[in-house]
């Protein structure tokens, strides 16, 4: 039975989804044990699954074979979910070349075929400068839609959840205190594994729930990685050379999360624990949103045995604690389904209200024309755009300085999300236009046809879009 082991704020959703399809969740934390009232096992774990940083998403790194199908159990939760695989995945080994460095905490390298890395001044020995070589590893990979770059050091290490073997350590070591790491780390002397010569061995914290025969699966599953991984860069130079990849044994796949893949996640969390509508919605947020979220359930959980039922979303609410509200800066992050994230810039919040409706009004420079409507941009024009929570499409109308109408051109896209700093979606390429004229058309279908040929939209979430995209074509005819 393939393992997992889950963390962040879809861990419970992602718990029970993994267990109805028949895997097996091991290293789980305190709260998921108790809201499953069961035990689960402290042994090495196939996959990890763990949120991304800003929230919008998860990433599963481990075995090929398990993260594919885990992935395919992810991307089963709604139209607007979106999966990539990471060409820098976690564990891979690069040569790489410093690009840039002197500035900040670290170098951007470069890891060949147009992949770049972040290697931090504290993980190297000695002066980083342009040009030096160095034979990395990739500790943490980072997201296609993230402006980070997958963060690299100059050093092996196997990571198995409940122990790490690395080559920069010697001797047994736990990430714990007290007693417990002494315990840790004098059992370790009745395990039968044999660890390679060069690897140091340093017990994590979910090993403290561990017994001794667990133990001793966690380390000879190490040990075996370890020795596959001395094996797949024997044959490199001593020294690094050019940038590229040289050993690639796991597997990193993202997938991002659109308004409806929360919805579904709350649905799920919800068999489960008292969960409130748009849980998943609002801790994606803002992180102090969280422990908001988390004292509101156990408020309704504590007096009501059937918890919080199905809602609406609270946007007002979520929005007035945590934006966004008139007079904020709100940018607009233009997601597209080959995972980049593309900043369509920032503007004033003009306009605001409960159902979760937002103005957002920008100010344009000049020099060139607008998109399909072929009308020149000037100095003076503003963008005014009306953004929906949860809405398909969103229209913006481009306004001279005399605040004359330029055109209407409306993006059709995955449901809106309005965050506190940034409006997010997915473009689903399909758009519809009304010049200043009033005719009304329809553009880029084409394009979306051949993101559905590619690959990147699903026939489904393709339809949709189309059948978005003509409602409002009717719609703006009748304007």
């Amino acid at each position: 039975m393939t393992t997992a082991r889950v963390r962040g704020i879809y861990t419970t959703a992602i718990t029970r989804l993994l267990a109805a399809a028949g895997y097996e969740v091991v290293q789980a934390s305190d709260p998921i044990r108790e809201r499953f009232d069961r035990s689960f096992e402290a042994v090495p774990a196939d996959v990890s699954i763990e949120t991304t940083r800003d929230r919008q998403g998860v990433g599963t790194s481990g075995e090929p074979d398990a993260v594919e199908t885990i992935t395919d159990e992810l991307e089963t939760l709604a139209i607007d979910t979106f999966r990539w695989t990471a060409d820098a995945p976690r564990g891979a080994v690069f040569d790489a070349e410093v690009l840039e460095a002197g500035g900040g905490s670290g170098a951007v390298v470069d890891l060949g075929d147009g992949r770049r890395g972040f290697l931090n001044y504290d993980d190297v020995d000695g002066y980083v400068d342009e040009g030096n070589r160095y034979r990395v590893q990739v500790r943490e990979p980072a997201p296609p839609w993230d402006d980070d770059r997958p963060r690299v050091a100059p050093a092996l290490e196997v990571q198995g959840g409940l122990c790490t073997l690395s080559r920069d350590r010697s001797g047994v070591s736990a990430a714990l205190r007290g007693e417990r790491a002494e315990e840790l780390v004098g059992m370790t002397d009745l395990l039968s594994a044999e660890v390679p010569d060069g690897w140091g061995i340093r017990w994590q914290h979910a090993a403290a729930d561990a017994d001794l025969k667990a133990m001793g699966t966690a380390l000879e599953t190490a040990a075996d990685r370890a020795r596959a991984l001395e094996d797949a860069v024997a044959d490199a130079p001593d020294e690094p050379g050019e940038p590229a990849l040289l050993a690639a044994l796991r597997r990193t796949e993202w997938c991002w999360f659109g308004r409806e893949s929360r919805v579904a996640l709350d649905d799920v969390r919800r068999r489960v624990e008292t969960t409130m509508p748009g849980h998943h919605r609002t801790k994606a947020a803002d992180r102090a949103a969280s422990a908001a979220v988390d004292f509101a359930e156990a408020v309704c959980g504590s007096v009501s045995d059937t918890g919080v039922g199905d809602g609406e979303f609270p946007f007002a609410a979520v929005a007035r604690q945590f934006g966004p509200e008139r007079g904020d800066r709100l940018e607009i992050g233009h997601g597209k389904p080959d995972g980049r994230l593309i900043s369509l810039g920032r503007g004033e919040v003009t306009d605001w209200d409960p159902e979760g409706k937002v103005t957002l009004e920008r100010s344009m420079r000049g020099g060139g024309s607008y998109d399909a409507l072929g009308t020149p941009k000037e100095e003076g024009d503003v963008a005014v755009t009306k953004f929906r929570e949860g809405r398909w499409w969103y229209p913006t109308t481009y306004k001279a300085a005399d605040g004359t109408s330029k055109g209407t051109y409306v993006n059709v896209c995955t449901p809106v999300e309005l965050f506190p700093d940034t409006v997010r979606y997915v473009d689903l390429y399909v758009d519809v236009i009304r010049r200043g004229d009033g005719t009304v058309e329809i553009v880029d279908a084409d394009e979306l046809e051949g993101a559905v040929d590619d690959g990147l939209v699903s026939e489904d979430l393709g339809e949709k879009a189309m059948s978005v995209a003509e409602a409002v074509e009717r719609a703006i005819d009748k304007s």
